[in-house]
C-alpha cells in the first residue's frame, strides 16, 4: 500500500484520532474537548470545547514567531498600473486599525458584515478584521448585480456593508455605487451603515446620515486586539447558486476551517511556510477566501493578490510574469484561465521570455479541465499539472493529487483520487453502489471533514433536504461521476441546473426566472453548453406566446440586457433563440439534460416519457442552422 493510500485509509478507518492530530498543527487557545460531535439538529460539529481566532492564526502567529518581516501579500494590478507589498507585520497593523474601525461602528462578535469589493488588499484587511472581531463577513462578488446583492442584504442581514467605490477592467470602469444604492433600495433589510473605500479613478457619490468615508474612519480608529472565539462559531458566509433560483448561504465554522486550511497547505498543496503561493481567482468566490487569504496566510506562505486577466493585460505573458516576478512556488487557477492564454499565444511564446523555474506544481480546479489543456500546460511548464475538484460547500479540496504526501500518477480527464476525510460512493436513482466506469450521483459519506459547510446560513431545513436527504448518511454533491478500476474519479457534470461559467458556479433557473419575465416569452429553457473557453456559457431557448411578432435578433439583445441587469455581467448570457417549441415529458417537465446533450454532441437515450419525439429532430435542426453548441459550431 502507497504512502497516500496509508494516510487516507487512516482518515476513514479512524476519522476522530487523525484529525485529533491534525488540530495540533494550529495553535488552539484552548485544545478541543470534543473533536467530532452533534448539535442541537443533528448536525456534525468538529471541534467543540476549542478556542482560536483566526484572524491570530493569519497575523499575530506569525509575528510572535519572528515571520514579520516577511512579505505576506504581494499586490499586483496590472489594471491600474498599481504594485505593492505587505509584511506580516505591516498586514497585522492595517488589520488592527479596520477591526477598529469596524468596532467604532457598533459591529461585535455574531454581527454580519456585508463586503463589496474588488481585488485589492482593503479587502483582505476587512475580511481579517471581522475575523479578529468575530463578526461574521459575506463577501459579495463585485460583478454581481444589484438583485443580486439585495437578495444577500436580506438573507444575512448585515449591521455594515463595506465596498470600494468601483472596479477597473482592462477596458473600462465598473462604478459600484449605483449598484449598491440600487441593491440597498430594493432589499427589505436596512443596512444602518455603509464604509465606502474611494478608489482614484472612480468617486462614489456619498448619501448624507449612512455613508462614511474609509480613510476619515481608518484615520480616527484605534487598533484591536483579537476576540476569542469558540471552534463552532460561524467565520463566515459565502452564497453559492441553488437550482431555486434563491442562493444558498453557506456557513463555515472556524476551526474546522483553520484545521482544513493549514492540512491542505501542508498536504495537498505540498508547501512550506515562507514560499510563494499564487491563486489566480477572486475573493469573491470560495477559492478567493481559501486560497487567496486564509490558507497561505494561516500557513505562513506570501500570497499574491492579483487585480487582473490572463491576457490584455497587457499580454499572454502576465502570468509567466508574475511568476517571474514573485518566484512562485504552487500556482493554482482554472482551466478557463489557460484556455484563453492558449488561444492568444498557441505556441507559448511569451512563456518564453520569462523565468519560471520557481513554480514546482500547477494546479487546475473550478471546473473540468479537458485532456487537450492538460497536456499542452505540461508540455509549456515540465512541472506536475494536477486538476482537482471541491465545492464553495466543502471550502477545500475533496479529490486530487496529495503532493504533499506522495505524488501519485495523474489519469488525464481525471479529478484523481479522494483527499483524506472524503469517502466517496457513487449511487443510481435508487441509492444503489454503481460499478467501475458506471456513472451515477457523486457521493460523500456524512459527516464531512473539518472545514466543509457546517450549515446554511439560517435554513437548516433546506441544508438538510438539498444535501442529506436523497441518499441517507451521505452528501449528495450536485455532480455526476464514476470511477474506474483504479479508484480515480471522473467529474460527468452537474445533476441539477447549476452550471459553472469560467469556475463561477452559476444558477439557470434563476437566468430564465429572467427571460421568463420578458412580456414576449411564453416559456423558456437556459440551458449550460460545453465551450471551449469557459468551460460552460447558457444558451436561452424561448417560445414566442401566440400572436407576438418580434425578430429574433431584437429579442435576443433584450434578453441580453436583462440578464445583465438582473444577474451580471458575470452570466456570459449571450445567446438566445426562438424554439417552436421546447422538448418535455408528459407531465410537462422540460428535458434540459437532453437539450445539453444534443448541443455538446453527446449520445444518450430518449426518454421513454417524452410527450413528442419530432421535438428533438426540430431542436437539432435548430442548433444546427444557428450553429449552437460544439456538435454544430
Amino acid at each position: 500500500m502507497s504512502t497516500y493510500h496509508k494516510f487516507y485509509q487512516d482518515s476513514i478507518d479512524n476519522p476522530i484520532s487523525f484529525w485529533e492530530e491534525q488540530a495540533k498543527a494550529i495553535q488552539w487557545f484552548q485544545f478541543p474537548s470534543d473533536i467530532l460531535s452533534q448539535d442541537e439538529d443533528e448536525l456534525a460539529r468538529w471541534y467543540k470545547g476549542g478556542k482560536l481566532n483566526t484572524s491570530y492564526l493569519a497575523l499575530d502567529y506569525h509575528v510572535e514567531q519572528g515571520r514579520g518581516n516577511q512579505v505576506a501579500i504581494a499586490y499586483d494590478s496590472p489594471v491600474t498600473e498599481t504594485k505593492k507589498q505587505f509584511t506580516y507585520n505591516e498586514l497585522l497593523e492595517e488589520v488592527e486599525l479596520v477591526a477598529g474601525m469596524l468596532s467604532a461602528l457598533g459591529v461585535e462578535k455574531g454581527d454580519r458584515v456585508i463586503i463589496y469589493m474588488p481585488m485589492i488588499p482593503e479587502t483582505v484587511f476587512a475580511m481579517l478584521a471581522c475575523a479578529r472581531l468575530g463578526a461574521v463577513h459575506s463577501v459579495v462578488f463585485g460583478g454581481f448585480a444589484a438583485r443580486e446583492l439585495a437578495i444577500r442584504v436580506d438573507d444575512a442581514h448585515p449591521k455594515v456593508l463595506l465596498m470600494a467605490s468601483g472596479g477597473k477592467e482592462i477596458d473600462r470602469i465598473v462604478p459600484y455605487k449605483p449598484i449598491v444604492d440600487a441593491a440597498l433600495a430594493e432589499a427589505q433589510h436596512e443596512v444602518e451603515q455603509v464604509v465606502v473605500y474611494q478608489r482614484d479613478f472612480v468617486a462614489a457619490e456619498m448619501q448624507t446620515g449612512r455613508d462614511l468615508d474609509w480613510e476619515d474612519l481608518r484615520q480616527q480608529a484605534k487598533p484591536m486586539s483579537y476576540v476569542e472565539l469558540d471552534a463552532t462559531d460561524p467565520l463566515y458566509i459565502l452564497y453559492t447558486s441553488g437550482t431555486t433560483g434563491k442562493p444558498k448561504g453557506v456557513m463555515r465554522d472556524n476551526g474546522g476551517h483553520a484545521v482544513a486550511m493549514k492540512f491542505s497547505m501542508t498536504h495537498f498543496y505540498g508547501i512550506a511556510p515562507g514560499e510563494v503561493y499564487w491563486a489566480a481567482s477572486d475573493v469573491g468566490w470560495v477559492v478567493g477566501h481559501s486560497y487567496i487569504v486564509y490558507g497561505p496566510l494561516i500557513h505562513g506562505c506570501t500570497t499574491v493578490l492579483f487585480e487582473g486577466k490572463p491576457i490584455k493585460t497587457p499580454d499572454p505573458g502576465t502570468f509567466w510574469r508574475i511568476i517571474e516576478e514573485y518566484k512562485v512556488n504552487v500556482f493554482f487557477t482554472a482551466p478557463t484561465a489557460f484556455r484563453a492564454i492558449r488561444k492568444e499565444d498557441p505556441d507559448g511564446q511569451f512563456k518564453k521570455t520569462y523565468d519560471t523555474s520557481s513554480l514546482r506544481y500547477q494546479f487546475l480546479a473550478g471546473e473540468r479541465c479537458d485532456v487537450s489543456t492538460l497536456t499542452w500546460l505540461s508540455d509549456l511548464l515540465q512541472v506536475p499539472i494536477i486538476d482537482h475538484w471541491w465545492q464553495t460547500e466543502s471550502g477545500w479540496p475533496m479529490i486530487g493529487n496529495m503532493t504533499g504526501v506522495e505524488l501519485q500518477a495523474v489519469k488525464p480527464g481525471s479529478a484523481g483520487q479522494p483527499i483524506c476525510g472524503y469517502s466517496f460512493s457513487i449511487f443510481n436513482g435508487q441509492g444503489q453502489e454503481m460499478g467501475p466506469n458506471e456513472e451515477g450521483y457523486l457521493c460523500i459519506k456524512y459527516p464531512l471533514a473539518p472545514g466543509a459547510l457546517a450549515n446554511l446560513w439560517g435554513d437548516t431545513a433546506r441544508f438538510k433536504s438539498a444535501y442529506l436527504e436523497k441518499f441517507p448518511g451521505y452528501y449528495l454533491s450536485g455532480d455526476g461521476a464514476y470511477k474506474d478500476e483504479d479508484g480515480f474519479i471522473f467529474i460527468t457534470g452537474r445533476t441539477d441546473d447549476v452550471i459553472n461559467v469560467a469556475g463561477h458556479r452559476l444558477s439557470t433557473a434563476e437566468m430564465e426566472e429572467v427571460v421568463a419575465a420578458h412580456p414576449a416569452v411564453a416559456e423558456c429553457a437556459v440551458i449550460g453548453i460545453a465551450d471551449e473557453l469557459k468551460g460552460q456559457v447558457p444558451v436561452g431557448f424561448v417560445v414566442l406566446k401566440a400572436g407576438v411578432e418580434q425578430s429574433e435578433a431584437s429579442l435576443e439583445i433584450e434578453l441580453i440586457q436583462m440578464v445583465r441587469d438582473k444577474v451580471g455581467a458575470v452570466a456570459s448570457f449571450k445567446r438566445a433563440t426562438i424554439a417552436q417549441k421546447l422538448p418535455k415529458t408528459r407531465s410537462g417537465k422540460i428535458l434540459r439534460k437532453v437539450m445539453r446533450y444534443i448541443a455538446d454532441g453527446k449520445s444518450f437515450n430518449t426518454p421513454s416519457t417524452i410527450e413528442d419525439l419530432s421535438v428533438l429532430d426540430q431542436l437539432r435542426g435548430l442548433m444546427e442552422e444557428q450553429k449552437i453548441g460544439q456538435a454544430f459550431s
